[in-house]
């Protein structure tokens, strides 16, 4: 008898260490859940009244909005450095290769936090943007000035959607990002 109750000592034992990480687990999954969660109501409740205008309606809104706050002169501006982009440029000759650093310069502090939020979609449409140019197009300082320009441009669309006029025109949106800094820029 003493036999048969030493394993079953040892299978008490490993049940509690097993049952601790399947806890931390489900744990951390709910929490992760509940944040998710969260932040989807967030992007759900600020969008529900634009559902339901027309394109007229929504030109008329834009229009009416109060004009920003003047940003305070004296106030230093807040950069933001982003991860390195690598990605494979349109062949002309052979497979060429972009490797890019960016900072952007935000209009105010708190854009810092929804910039953080939305990285995911920002990083995929700078690849994207990225991705779709030759190395022909990028070698002159017009050609980065551009690529700044469309760069800003796909960031602020991917924070705050553009909207269409009466005339179907699309209206980039005037987001958080003033500009778009270079810190490496190097083509292989």
């Amino acid at each position: 008898m003493a036999k048969d109750s030493k394993p079953a000592e040892e299978g008490a034992e490993a049940a509690p260490k097993k049952s601790k990480k399947l806890l931390i687990i489900i744990v951390l999954a709910v929490v992760l859940l509940l944040a998710a969660g969260a932040g989807a109501f967030l992007m759900m409740s600020g969008s529900k009244d634009d559902e339901h205008l027309d394109d007229d309606e929504v030109a008329q809104e834009t229009a009416k909005k109060p004009a920003k706050k003047k940003k305070d002169k004296t106030a230093p501006p807040v950069f933001v450095n982003l991860d390195p982009f690598t990605v494979n440029l349109v062949p002309e000759v052979g497979d060429q290769y972009l490797q890019v650093v960016l900072s952007v310069e935000l209009d105010e502090p708190p854009s810092q936090a929804t910039l953080a939020m939305m990285m995911p979609r920002i990083r995929n449409n700078v690849t994207l943007l990225l991705s779709s140019k030759k190395a022909s197009e990028l070698q002159s300082k017009e050609g980065k000035e551009q690529l700044a320009t469309e760069i800003q441009t796909e960031i602020n669309s991917a924070i705050e959607p553009p909207t269409k006029n009466k005339r179907g025109e699309i209206i980039p949106p005037e987001g958080p990002v003033v500009s778009v800094l270079f810190t490496s820029f190097i083509i292989q």
